[in-house]
Formats: structure tokens, C-alpha cells, sequence
């Protein structure tokens, strides 16, 4: 935090007022030279700028809140402990005598700064800091900014079409919309703003979703990709103009986004103890080293934010165990005080948090302002009255105009003289933004006719107010400082302060105060620190390299060292090479997990970068070393390769250095891509050429002239050159087989028949064999040696250029999606101005005024009454037991809408769960009834449950989400057309008609939080839940607007007659009247209040009253007041409130009514039930459809969805085509030699290697449609687990035959040609079985895994021991006797013989020249009569029998003799279709038996003892 010292701390006089006298003379300077508005920076001077009178302003922003009540005990002593050393310090520091004699003697009488003394004064001594920062010359650098006539557009347009597999296939017919982009006018998003912030202030910028906040303060910061300012708008820090302050100071400035972004390994201490250290300054307080100040500056700030017990814990994210959300969200807030920046800009901070962490966040801010004069503007939803009180100044934002802005304590009269009204206990934060929602604001009487409605109206009244005027003049009045005389030494000034704070060989005009070594050095020991905390990960890559190595040396121990182990040793070389290049490949989605960490890093100028890409790759290179060698020892001596030490040496310096080339490849590919399925599909394509044009898998005399060049470009075939040349060089090899095999051999009338052989030598030299076969040479070694050098340092620069340049945040604006063809009438026309002039503001008021109740059509009022008597629920935790429930009871009975509070922790979602029947683990006991009688299978489905996550499938749109949800969940009994015509009437009973057609989408692309909100109610009420509605924190994450307009049609609900139940966080006052009654839980799940809540919630607060709480005052919220009470933990009298409550005569009279309750409805029943037995048992079914109607409803919006992604489907279909042609190409007319017949063997071979990226590519979507599933539909009974799994299985079908023919159609001819109808159809059949086999084993795989990652690397390890024992690499009869049954399991075994024997069967081969053995008969025999005995047994033939020297003998005639040496047969090519349909169905097989087993019976049948290790803990007991 290079300053805290000069900020947290900062300087202290703003809050002191003035602390320094000298200061105080500087500014009555300053004051009489000219009328500046006195910029020190004390918001004292700043708040009586414009003219304004003391009484205007009631005192709020001006009245400083005392630092000490901020800071909680034990954050107070670590601090004291931090004073003490620092003491101790300056005490044995004395021998340099600091100028400052003074504080020596203050410090010596003056108790408020000894921190063992009583008198000790934490804000005095934090001022005491600051003032010796400044005797080292560190001033705080401060700034304010300005702007006028802001107007900000955005990229993109306000409308997107869902694009779909059509849509894409149709594009050539609607060329007219690809040409007329030039005449798309930009969204505009900001109107004109103007403000003005100075240093010291707080700001809160109040506005509803989508009103501009966030852009705004984008702006500010100077956040712009993906935004455009407008020609007019200027926009200024105190004179600097934002193109220069972010050139030359860009961490000045900075953004903290909504979302946090952290390394989730490291623990808190590490993070800030980073941010500290890459913004230390260069002149340090008592001269301390670096280190001693990063560690004291982070731990001052952790106190000073109450993270000082987490040092040692992770930060973690969702995936991560670590620290809470709250203290996640702290976390960020520490790490921007450390930036030190003087300006910083927080975008709805407070998500995720409670009110009193909310408040303590703004509070901390509060201090950083008083104490370090930093300039502070903060987005806030639902902000408490003691929050909003904290801030300067206030600015209110209606859809994209400025509406307010000025001091906070004046804004809600502003407003009020417009001639709104603010009802009693509503927050001013709430006020400003509820005047911005017509459906909420109200005004007052008379007023009506007079107030502004449309946000153009309402920046009208703004602009001509005294107010606007005041701001103008103060603007005015600022510039004339900033951009007048001053501008030039303000900037001056910035500059020096800047550069005083840099280390030595930095630029000066570098934003960075570190330089570029020391930022390497941090980001290395940072990078280490993560290898460290996630040592797990690390160690497991190790481990399964380790297991390779065994595997694949096992599979070539004991190769001859003589002729017949020649392909052997290619293959371990080959192999060897692939598996250290490509294990690279897992860093591309490493790469895009921290990107956005980085991103923001950048943004605050911590380091460039580049340097953190230079970090990972040094941290890796011990790393690396130690996975290398772990695996290439083993790998090198178990398969018998030259145990000599420079050969040794050689292979492991060229694999070595083969896994950093590729790694710099990968990484490289990653940084210049902007998504990950971008750079895994070019990586799939870049891995397919490495591999065939290695010269193994093609000879280099093979290589087809239009792909051969693509080999000087892949380093792996230069590293493969230099292993082949090491291993061969200088050795002479054994001959295994000799032609003709006569015995004793004739003179040197014979050859070994092996490439490079010389007639009538028993050995063969390595040397000639490569130089025939590979055309590789040893003189090659030193030579590529250096070329891979090249390669290395190559890539590493590109991949250092394009993380430095491809590192910047990004923004789009935020748009609704249609399908073609379904835009509203409102977007069409391209005139949204005119629909929100007439339509927003008028109609939306004029239905309020008609009080919009008749909304609620269409569902019958409920008569069901539901009760639960002492429910207790125990769960174990870590093997201790835990009760959350005890003994609850309660009723929910038709037309009341009852609340379900409690303290955090105290059990309220458990509760709905238990109630809902959603309850995965642990015993519940207790008795609930509906009308008296236990529940049936029926009750989850005739109960709704809004859950707090709102899941929906992301291509359908909100009508299609409906339509599923009532066809499956509505009673058979009722037609379709009904339900589809019910589903009408729940669109308009929401107001979702303007978005019905809408795509979900993702936030962003598609429907805002409170449209996703509504739309999962919605989904509830589709269902006609017939007996009660749950709802889950249905307000969360909402602003106070769209909590208010839910909880309004809760209300609306109930009074049509449903049951409603709903838990509730924090309500304000306003959202706690609409309902009837509350149950009230403490910690543990104890019972406090049970009853009706009464007019201004008098029957509640008289019951807490009466028993011994404190009296509530009429200003204050009911349910905050309530959370205060029961927190305290007991009553006046010492009892507790779960105790007062069962001695209660509330509790007594609620006990009574259940059992009223209970024997009325079993009256009433008992008449009734004569009859409709067959009806009933229907009734009581766990589904409301029947099975078939399910698959059908299910598979059909499946197969939608897959439609509706083209980007998947287009993937899988381009990667077909190009793996298909370049396969086809590469081995392009395969001739009729051996090696032409080896070229059709690994044409076919190079198809399977593709098959893991298919699969990978398929597994993410089964992904998204489970955790759909099992978290929302299968609890609601919608459908059953079956007809899931049908659909799943059946929807990849038709696109894995597509792609099965593309691929099919450009490998196939290219290699073969055109062969007999019935082997062209036969090789059809076989490809779309591969394809087919694809998806099912993916399904396989995925199907019980908590994740894709998990699922991926599953899938790699199984494909690859598939691939290895397919009898390719190494032939069967070469494979140790243990490894046999793999090849016999292995389905590659089959599907490639049976490919592979249907296209070679009956093929002549006729060698070519290296293939041919040539020698000498014997004098006087001509070559026909020598080899006649051979040719006898042998299938072999003599090129030229007349010849009487020179004999050309090829060993083999046609292909088929060749493949029976593999086992590959012609006539077994019908039992290897099959045998691959027998896999098939295998995985399918398996596919739903691990889903049940796993999934559906949690382990309750015979598996139970067996539990996956990452499944959550079964049931214990019935629920």
C-alpha cells in the first residue's frame, strides 16, 4: 500500500480539521491570494463553497464520526502491538536523530500516544503517523475530478437477435444485414453530467439496474474499453486531463468492480502483503527496509479493517474453501486502500453483505477519506439511514440522466420541494431511487399534475434549480484554479510527488513505482506462494505422470536392442516427446483463470503484465524440472533406451526444453485469444498438425509437398530428430530376420530386411537405418539444438506482447435478446425514446393509481391448510451432531402472506427445506399435515418453491421457460391449451409481457436480476401450486425498488387466497407492513415469535415489549429493531427468548389452534371423501404427467436448446471438417507400398486421436441441464430422472451423425479413393459408430462428476490407454503378457480393425526402393531360382527373377498379409461392428446405472458403504 503511508494514514489533517499549524497558514494564503475553493482536501473548507448558509446544511456530511468506534477490540490490540514495535523501533533507531525533535518530546509527556497507557488514542496516534510521513517528504498525493457535459455511448446496440443453427445456415440469404453496420448509431448511455468530487469527500451515486451507475463510474476511472466519450464532454483531476493521468498515472484512478477477483490459494496476508509491496515507495518512515514496511503498512490496514485474524486463511472463491463472503468483499477493499490511489470508485461494494458490514465497509471508507484525503464515489443498493448519513454528496441517476447531484443531507428536500412524498421510515436512499420508479414514487397531494414523470422532465427541473446553479458556479470557480493558473504546477506537483515515490530505474514517466525486475521478482515469489498453497495439485500432476511413465515404459520393457526393436524405440521416442509437449496444453485454462486478476492488477498499475507472465514461467522452471524428471528417468530405463550418459543427458535437456517451447505455445495461444473455447479449439487443430508432422506418424519421404513445410515450423519435429539421431547414432544393431532365411546364409547372397542394411552383414548401423528411414542425420543435433532455442525465445516474446497488450478490462453494455422474428413492437421500430415517453411514465402511474390488484387472475383460491408441530431436524457434522431445528411449529393457512425471519445462521432456508421436503441429509422428526392428514408423494409437486438461486436453462425464452414448467407440472386433466392460455395470464399477472419473448440468457446478454427473479416466481406460479408457495430470499440481491414491487405482488397473491411462506433478510420498513405474520427463529432454530405482526406492527412490538425489551421508537424499522432485540440474546430479566417465548400465553394459544385446525379440516373431510377413488390416486401421483408425455416435453426442449447454440454445434461440425481434411490431406493417396499402407493404418489412427476433444467438447452442456435439473426440477417433481437421462442421450444423436459424415466424407476418399459401394457404406457405418460411441462415453463420464475439470481429466487418462493399447504403437504380440487384456478391452482394438480391414482387404503392395531387400545370388543362379525354395512358404516376391545380380525381393504382396501380423482381419469385420454397438450400449448401461446409484438413491441400496469422494454425505434417516 505504497501509501498507506501516505494515505490510509494519509493526511490526517482533513479529519483534524487542520492538525498542522503550518498547514493551517498555507491555506489562509491561499485564501487571501485568490478565492480558491480552499483544496486542502478538509471537506470542512469544500462544504461552504457555494454560498450556502450553515442552517442549509443540518450538519450531517460536516460532522466528522469518531475514527475510535470504528475499530473493533482485538483490532485495536494488534494495532497496539504494531505501535509498540514501531516505538521500540524508533527508540534504537535514535543514534541517526530524526529531524523531527518535537515529536520526541510529545512523545515522551503526551499519554493519548503511548499505546499501553489508558489515555491511549487510536485516530491521534494514526495522525501522529501521517504527520511523520511528512517530514519524510511523503505527502499524500490527492486529487479530485471534474467533469461537464459527460456523455458516454456504448458499443454494441440495444438489441440482439438468439442466433441459431438456422439462423447461421441462412446467413447467405441476408447479406443486406451484414452491410449495413455502418449505419448503427451507438447506445448512448450518459446524458450530459456534469459534478464535481474533491479530495476528502464521499459521493454515493443512487440509481436503479441499468440507470448508468456503474458506467459512470467506469468513466470516472477511466475504465473505457468498450465505451466511447462524447466530443464536448471534458472530464479533469484537478487540472489533469484523464488521457494523461492514465498514460502517466493510472493507478492514481481506480475501479473496484462488483465481482471480487482474487488468487484464491493465497491467504489474506499474502494478497495485501503483495498489493503493499508492489506500490512501497522508495523513501520509507525510520528508514525500514521493503519488507518490514510492506508487512507493517498490510497489518496496519488489516486491523483497520478487522481482517487481522484471517492472515493465515485462504481467500478462496466459490470452488475454494476460504474466507467468508463479507470478508472476501474486505478483502478487496484492503487491497484498493494499499493501491493507495487517491481516487477509487466502487461499483454496489456492499452485495453479499450484511447491514453491519455494509456499514463498517462505508465506514472504513469514511476514515480513508478523513485520515488520507482520498476521494471516494461508492454505488449502493438498499442503503441503511446510518450509511447514506455518512456521505458528502449525492448524485441520482434515471435511466441514464442526471437528476441530482450536490450535498447528501439537502438531496431529499430537493426532491420533496418537486412535490414528492416520502413515506414515514423510508431511508433517503430509498426515497431518491423510489423517485426514479413510476410504480413506486408518489406525490403529494395537489401535486400531482405538477411533477415531473419521464427522466427528461425530471433533468429538466434539475438543470434549472438554484441547486444546478450552485454546482455550476463551483465548477466554475474549481476550473479557474485547476485550469487556469494552476494547472501547470498541479500537474507538476502530481508528477514530483510520483517520482519521489519511484525506485531507482524506473521511467519517470512510468506509472509503476517498482521497477520491472523487482515487479518479476514480486510476481515470482507471489507465483510460488500459489504453487505452495495448492501444493495438492502440483503433487497429483506429478503422480500421474508418474503413472505414464510406468505404463508406457511397461509396454516397451525388454525391446531388443537389435533390428526387430527398431519401430519399438521410434514409438517410446515418439511418445515421449508428445506426452512432455502436450501436457502444456492443461495451462490454457490456468492462463484464463487468473486473467481477470491480472486485469485488475493492471488496472491499479501494481506491475505490467508482462512481468507476471515472465513470473509463471520462471516459477515453473523447478516445477517443471522435478514433474520432467519424475517422469523421463522412469520412462528412459524402464523401456530400455541407451543407458549412457550423454545420450542420457541429450534426452533429457531436448524433452526438458520441449515441455517450456510448448508451454510457450500454449500460453501463447492463450493470450492472444479472448475466450477459452476459442484457444482449446485452435489448440485442437495445432495439436493434430504437431502430431502427424512429427516424422513419425509420416515419414519425412512420405510428407505430401502442399503440408510438408509445416514441419520447419514445429519444434517437436526438430526435438524428435535429435532423440531418434541420439539414440541411433554410432550403434550397430543385431539382425533379426535375414532373406533369404536359408541356413547357413550363402556368402553375401542375403540381407537383412531392414531399411538400411548392407548384403551380407549380420549387424545394421543405426546411422544408415535413419538416414533411409527417417531421413534424419546425427550432424543434425547441434544444429536443431540451436533452432529450438529459437523456437523458445520466439514464442516467449510473442507470449510476453500479447499479455501485455490483450490485458485489459472490458465492458459492454447490457441488452436484451430476442429470436428473429419475436422483436416487441417497441424495439422494432428502433424508437425506444418515444415508447418510454408516452408508455413508461404515463401508464405506469395511472396503474398505480388504480391500485393494480386486478392483476391476479386465473388461480383458484387455495382451501388447503398446511400445519407442522414440533419439527426438530439433526444433521452430523465433522462426526459431532448439530441441531438446526428445535421444535418448531406453526401454520400457513390460505389468503396470509407469513415472513420467516431470523439472524444469520438461525436456520430459515433449512426450515423452508424441511417444510418443502428438499432436505438431502440428516433426521428430521415432527408431524406436518395438510388438513389434518400426513403428507402424500403428490405434495412436492402441488407446492411451489422460489428458490434464492435463480436456474434456468439460458437459450429458452421466458414464455418457453413457463409453457415447460406448467405442461409437466399442471394435472393431466388439463388441456394444453389451458395451460398454455394460464401461462398468458401469469405473464401478465408479473408485467413480464414487454420481455415474454426475451431470451434468459446470461447477465449481460439477457434478463437483468429482477427480471430472472420474476421469472422464477413465475416459473412456481405456472405450476398452480394447489397447495402453498415457499420462497427463498426472493428480495436478495435486488434493489430496494424491485424488492418493493415483489413483495407487492406477494401481497396481491395472498388476498386472491394462496398460502404463502417466505424468508426474509432484512426488510425495511415498508417491505415488513405488507405482510400478516411472522415466525421468528435465534440461533439454533429456536422459536422466538410466532403470530400475527398487526397494524404498524403494533401486536408484535407490544409482545417483545411487554416481556422485557426495550420500547421501539416510531422512526425506527420494526425488523432491524426486532434482529437488535433477539440478538441480544435475552430480555431485561436475564431470560432467554426462546425460554420467554414457551412460557408464553402466544405459544399456548398457537399450540391450541393447530389442534382446532386439525379436527375442524378432518371433519369437513370426512364428509367429502365418498368417491372419486380413481381420480385420487391420480391425485396423489409423484408426477403429474405420465412418463411418455415427459420424455417428449423433455427431449423436446433439449433438442431446442442444442439448436440454439450454434457456437457448440458449429464447433464440433468445423473441428469434423478441418480434422477430417487435413487427416485426408496429409495422407492423400496413400500408394501401394508399406509405408503406403502404414499411412492408411494412421490416417484412421489419427481420426481417434480427436475423440477426446469431442468428448470434452459435449460433457460443460450435460452439465448445465443437471444442476437445472437437480436443483429446481427433480425437488419440484416436474419429471422424472429417467426421462433426463433419455433426452441427454438421444439429442447428441443427430449431430453426432452430421459430424461422423463430414469427417467421414473428407478422410475417407482423400486417403483411399473410391472403393466398392458395399466397403464405402461399411467405413460409413463404423465412423458414425466412433461418433455415436463419443457421446454416450461422455455421458459416462460426466454423469456422477461434481465438474467438467474432473470429467476432463477422467476422460483424458481413459482415452489415452485406449489409444496406447489399440495395437498401433505397439503391435500385440510386443506387448508384455499383463498389459494383453488391455488391448483386449481396449475398443480402439476394434473400431480400428475393423476400419482398417475393410479398406486395405485385397490391396496389392508392391515396395518401394527402401523397402526393398537387394543383394547379389550366388554366381551362376539367376535372383527367380535362388529365392525359389523361399517363395514356396513365403508371401513374398522377387521384382526381377531373370536378373543374375542385384535381386529386388519384396517380403510382402498384399496389404492383408501385412495386417494379420496386427490381427487384423478381413472376415472379422462384421463381429467388430458389432462389438463396438456392445460398447455402445455398455456405456449407456452404465451411464444411468451410476446416475441412480449416485445421484438418485443417495447410497441407500447396496452401494451405501461406497461413496464417491466428492459426493455430498448421504441421508442418515427418512425425511
Amino acid at each position: 500500500m505504497s501509501s498507506t503511508a501516505n494515505q490510509t494514514p494519509g493526511n490526517a489533517e482533513a479529519a483534524a480539521g487542520t492538525a498542522d499549524g503550518q498547514h493551517d497558514l498555507s491555506r489562509s494564503q491561499a485564501g487571501t491570494a485568490m478565492e480558491a475553493p480552499k483544496e486542502d482536501g478538509s471537506p470542512m473548507a469544500s462544504q461552504f463553497d457555494n454560498g450556502a448558509t450553515d442552517s442549509d446544511y443540518s450538519g450531517q456530511p460536516i460532522q466528522r464520526h469518531e475514527t475510535e468506534t470504528m475499530i473493533r477490540h482485538e483490532d485495536r490490540r494488534e494495532l497496539v502491538r504494531i505501535v509498540t514495535a514501531l516505538s521500540r523501533r524508533r527508540s534504537s533507531v535514535a543514534v541517526h536523530p530524526l529531524p523531527s525533535t518535537t515529536l520526541g518530546a510529545v512523545d515522551e509527556y503526551d499519554a493519548v500516544y503511548d499505546p499501553e497507557h489508558s489515555n491511549f488514542d487510536l485516530s491521534k496516534w494514526l495522525r501522529r503517523f501521517v504527520e511523520q510521513l511528512h517530514e519524510q517528504g511523503l505527502t499524500a498525493r490527492r486529487t479530485g475530478v471534474a467533469y461537464r457535459n459527460l456523455d458516454v455511448f456504448g458499443s454494441g446496440s440495444a438489441l440482439q437477435l438468439q442466433q441459431t443453427v438456422g439462423s447461421i445456415l441462412m446467413a447467405p440469404l441476408r447479406l443486406g444485414e451484414f452491410f449495413s453496420f455502418g449505419k448503427k448509431e451507438p447506445k448512448h448511455i450518459l446524458h450530459g453530467f456534469e459534478g464535481l468530487l474533491k479530495e476528502g469527500e464521499l459521493l454515493v451515486v443512487l440509481g436503479r439496474p441499468g440507470s448508468g451507475c456503474s458506467t459512470l463510474l467506469k468513466t470516472l476511472c477511466g475504465e473505457l474499453e468498450g465505451l466511447k466519450l462524447g466530443e464536448k464532454s471534458s472530464l479533469h483531476y484537478n487540472g489533469i486531463p484523464q488521457k494523461q493521468m492514465q498514460r502517466e498515472f493510472k493507478g492514481e484512478t481506480i475501479y473496484n468492480q462488483e465481482v471480487d477477483k482474487h488468487f484464491p490459494h493465497l491467504t489474506v496476508g499474502q494478497t495485501l502483503e503483495f498489493a503493499a509491496s508492489v506500490r512501497t515507495p522508495s523513501h520509507r518512515i525510520q528508514g525500514m527496509s521493503r519488507v518490514e514496511y510492506c508487512h507493517y503498512i498490510a497489518q496496519v490496514v488489516m486491523a483497520a479493517f478487522g481482517l487481522s485474524h484471517t492472515y493465515n486463511t485462504k481467500v478462496g472463491n466459490d470452488f475454494v474453501r476460504g474466507v467468508s463472503g463479507g470478508e472476501r468483499k474486505r478483502v478487496s477493499i484492503a487491497e484498493m486502500v494499499l493501491a493507495g490511489s487517491p481516487f477509487s470508485a466502487w461499483d454496489n461494494s456492499t452485495r453479499g453483505l450484511d447491514s453491519a458490514t455494509a456499514f463498517k465497509f462505508v465506514q472504513s471508507l469514511r476514515l480513508a477519506s478523513d485520515l488520507g484525503s482520498q476521494a471516494n464515489a461508492v454505488a449502493i443498493y438498499q442503503a441503511s439511514q446510518v450509511i447514506y448519513d455518512l456521505f458528502d454528496k449525492a448524485t441520482v441517476l434515471y435511466e441514464g440522466r442526471q437528476i441530482y447531484f450536490g450535498p447528501a443531507n439537502q438531496a431529499r428536500r430537493f426532491f420533496e420541494k418537486q412535490g414528492w412524498h416520502c413515506p414515514a421510515r423510508q431511508t433517503t436512499g430509498d426515497f431518491l431511487t423510489s423517485v426514479t420508479n413510476p410504480q413506486e414514487r408518489q406525490a403529494r397531494e395537489g401535486m400531482e399534475s405538477k411533477v415531473p414523470r419521464t427522466p427528461e422532465e425530471f433533468e429538466r427541473c434539475w438543470r434549472q434549480s438554484p441547486e444546478c446553479q450552485a454546482l455550476g458556479a463551483e465548477l466554475d470557480s474549481h476550473e479557474r484554479v485547476y485550469l487556469g493558473e494552476q494547472q501547470q504546477e498541479s500537474v507538476a506537483q502530481f508528477r514530483e510527488q510520483k517520482n519521489y515515490r519511484q525506485a531507482k530505474h524506473v521511467r519517470p514517466g512510468s506509472p509503476y513505482i517498482i521497477s520491472i525486475w523487482m515487479q518479476v521478482k514480486l510476481n515470482t515469489k507471489r507465483a510460488y506462494q500459489r504453487i505452495w498453497n495448492d501444493i495438492s495439485a502440483t503433487l497429483t500432476q506429478t503422480l500421474s505422470q508418474l503413472v505414464m511413465a510406468f505404463i508406457i515404459g511397461s509396454i516397451f520393457f525388454g525391446t531388443p536392442n537389435a533390428t526387430v526393436g527398431f519401430y519399438a524405440k521410434g514409438s517410446v521416442l515418439f511418445m515421449a516427446v508428445l506426452l512432455n509437449a502436450l501436457t502444456a496444453i492443461s495451462e490454457i485454462t490456468s492462463l484464463y483463470e487468473q486473467r481477470p486478476i491480472v486485469e485488475k492488477h493492471a488496472s491499479y498499475a501494481f506491475y505490467h503484465p508482462a512481468t507476471e507472465a515472465a513470473a509463471g514461467i520462471v516459477a515453473d522452471i523447478p516445477i517443471k524440472f522435478a514433474t520432467a524428471t519424475v517422469f523421463n528417468v522412469v520412462l528412459y530405463f524402464l523401456s530400455g533406451l541407451r543407458a549412457e550418459p550423454s545420450q542420457f543427458f541429450i534426452y533429457f535437456m531436448i524433452t526438458y526444453m520441449s515441455i517450456f517451447i510448448m508451454s510457450a505455445v500454449f500460453r501463447t495461444m492463450a493470450a492472444a485469444t479472448k475466450t477459452v473455447s476459442q484457444a482449446m479449439a485452435l489448440s485442437g487443430v495445432l495439436v493434430l498438425a504437431l502430431v502427424i508432422y512429427t516424422g513419425f506418424a509420416i515419414r519425412v519421404p512420405d510428407m505430401h509437398p502442399w503440408f510438408s513445410w509445416i514441419r520447419w515450423l514445429n519444434p517437436i519435429f526438430y526435438a524428435f530428430e535429435i532423440l531418434v539421431a541420439n539414440e541411433f547414432h554410432g550403434q550397430q544393431f543385431t539382425c533379426s530376420s535375414i532373406v533369404p532365411p536359408y541356413s547357413p546364409p550363402v556368402g553375401d547372397s542375403w540381407i537383412c530386411s531392414v531399411a538400411g542394411a548392407v548384403a551380407g552383414q549380420y549387424t545394421v548401423s543405426g546411422d544408415a537405418f535413419i538416414a533411409t528411414n527417417y531421413e534424419y542425420y546425427y550432424s543434425n543435433v547441434w544444429r536443431n539444438y540451436g533452432i529450438l532455442w529459437a523456437f523458445l525465445v520466439g514464442f516467449m516474446t510473442l507470449y510476453f506482447i500479447d499479455t501485455e497488450l490483450n490485458s485489459s478490462t472490458t465492458s459492454t453494455a447490457e441488452a436484451l435478446v430476442f429470436q428473429r422474428g419475436h422483436v416487441p413492437q417497441y424495439l422494432q421500430k428502433g424508437n425506444q425514446k418515444a415508447v418510454l415517453e408516452n408508455g413508461a411514465g404515463a401508464k405506469d402511474d395511472k396503474k398505480n393509481a388504480e391500485g393494480d390488484v386486478t392483476d391476479v387472475k386465473g388461480l383458484e383460491p387455495q382451501t388447503d391448510i398446511f400445519t407442522w408441530g414440533d419439527v426438530v431436524y439433526d444433521i452430523e457434522i465433522k462426526g459431532e451432531p448439530r441441531r438446526l431445528l428445535d421444535h418448531v411449529s406453526g401454520w400457513v393457512r390460505p389468503g396470509t402472506l407469513t415472513a420467516l425471519m431470523g439472524v444469520s445462521g438461525a436456520g430459515k432456508t433449512t426450515l423452508l427445506d424441511a417444510l418443502a421436503q428438499r432436505t438431502t441429509m440428516g433426521v428430521i422428526m415432527g408431524d406436518m399435515f395438510v388438513n389434518g392428514k400426513p403428507l402424500d408423494p403428490s405434495f412436492q409437486r402441488k407446492t411451489g418453491y422460489v428458490q434464492q438461486q435463480d436456474l434456468h436453462l439460458e437459450t429458452a425464452t421466458v414464455r418457453e421457460s413457463l409453457r415447460f414448467s406448467a405442461m409437466l407440472r399442471q394435472p393431466k386433466s388439463v388441456s394444453k391449451k389451458e395451460k398454455y392460455e394460464f401461462v398468458e395470464q401469469v405473464i401478465k399477472m408479473l408485467n413480464m409481457e414487454d420481455f415474454a419473448n426475451a431470451v434468459v440468457g446470461v447477465p449481460g446478454e439477457g434478463l437483468d436480476v429482477e427480471q430472472r427473479k420474476l421469472l422464477t416466481i413465475g416459473v412456481e406460479l405456472a405450476a398452480k401450486p394447489k397447495l402453498l408457495l415457499f420462497l427463498d430470499e426472493p428480495t436478495s440481491g435486488l434493489d430496494s425498488q424491485s424488492s418493493w414491487a415483489i413483495c407487492a405482488f406477494l401481497r396481491k397473491l395472498a388476498d386472491s387466497g394462496q398460502a404463502i411462506l417466505c424468508t426474509v433478510h432484512q426488510p425495511s420498513a415498508i417491505l415488513f407492513q405488507a405482510f400478516d405474520r411472522l415466525l421468528f427463529l435465534a440461533k439454533g432454530g429456536k422459536t422466538v415469535y410466532f403470530g400475527d405482526i398487526g397494524d404498524n406492527s403494533r401486536t408484535l412490538l407490544d409482545y417483545f415489549e411487554s416481556n422485557g425489551a426495550r420500547t421501539c421508537s416510531d422512526d425506527e424499522n420494526p425488523a432491524e429493531y426486532m434482529l437488535e432485540v433477539v440478538n441480544n440474546g435475552s430480555n431485561g430479566k436475564g431470560q432467554d427468548w426462546h425460554t420467554v417465548w414457551k412460557g408464553s400465553d402466544e405459544s399456548q394459544a398457537a399450540q391450541a389452534e393447530i389442534d382446532r385446525i386439525h379436527s375442524e379440516k378432518q371433519h369437513t373431510q370426512e364428509h367429502a371423501a365418498i368417491g372419486h377413488d380413481e381420480k385420487r390416486s391420480r391425485e396423489h401421483s409423484e408426477f403429474a404427467m405420465p412418463f411418455t408425455t415427459q420424455i417428449q416435453v423433455v427431449t423436446h426442449r433439449v433438442f431446442q436448446q442444442y439448436w440454439r447454440m450454434p457456437s457448440y454445434i458449429f464447433a464440433k461440425w468445423m473441428l469434423a471438417t478441418f480434422a477430417g481434411l487435413f487427416i485426408g490431406f496429409s495422407f492423400f493417396d496413400a500408394n501401394g507400398t508399406e509405408a503406403g499402407t502404414q499411412n492408411v493404418i494412421f490416417s484412421v489412427f489419427m481420426v481417434t486421436t480427436i475423440f477426446s476433444t469431442v468428448v470434452q467438447q459435449i460433457q460443460p452442456l450435460f452439465l448445465t441441464q443437471r444442476s437445472l435439473y437437480e436443483v429446481r426440477e427433480r425437488p419440484s417433481k416436474a419429471y422424472s430422472w429417467k426421462a433426463f437421462i433419455v433426452a441427454n442421450i438421444l439429442v447428441e444423436v443427430p449431430y453426432q451423425i452430421v459430424t461422423g459424415v463430414l469427417i467421414y466424407a473428407c478422410f475417407y476418399y482423400p486417403v483411399v479413393g473410391v472403393q466398392s459401394s458395399d466397403r464405402q457404406g461399411l467405413v460409413l457405418l463404423f465412423v458414425l459408430q466412433l461418433f455415436l460411441f463419443a457421446s454416450t462415453f461422455a455421458q459416462m463420464t460426466v454423469v456422477v462428476m461434481p465438474d467438467a475439470h474432473t470429467a476432463s481429466s477422467v476422460v483424458t487418462v481413459l482415452t489415452i490407454m485406449s489409444i496406447i493399447f489399440s495395437g498401433v504403437l505397439q503391435t500385440a504380440q510386443a506387448l508384455p503378457g499383463f498389459w494383453m487384456f488391455m488391448y483386449r478391452v481396449s475398443v480402439f482394438t476394434y473400431w480400428i480393425a475393423g476400419i482398417v480391414g475393410t479398406e486395405l482387404h485385397d490391396r496389392p503392395i508392391s515396395c518401394s526402393a527402401t523397402e526393398t531387400s537387394i543383394f547379389n545370388p550366388p554366381p551362376g543362379m539367376s535372383c527367380g531360382d535362388y529365392l525359389a525354395p523361399l517363395l514356396q512358404n513365403a508371401p513374398g516376391q522377387v521384382q526381377n527373377p531373370g536378373a543374375m545380380e542385384q535381386c529386388r525381393y519384396c517380403p510382402v504382396t498384399n496389404a492383408d498379409q501385412l495386417l494379420a501380423s496386427s490381427g487384423i482381419f478381413w472376415s472379422q469385420r462384421w463381429r467388430n461392428f458389432g462389438l463396438v454397438w456392445v460398447y455402445i450400449v455398455f456405456n449407456i448401461c452404465v451411464t444411468v446405472l451410476l446416475y441412480y446409484t449416485f445421484r438418485v438413491k443417495k447410497g441407500t441400496s447396496v452401494f451405501s458403504g461406497f461413496r464417491l469422494p466428492w459426493s455430498k454425505k448421504t441421508k442418515k434417516g427418512s425425511s
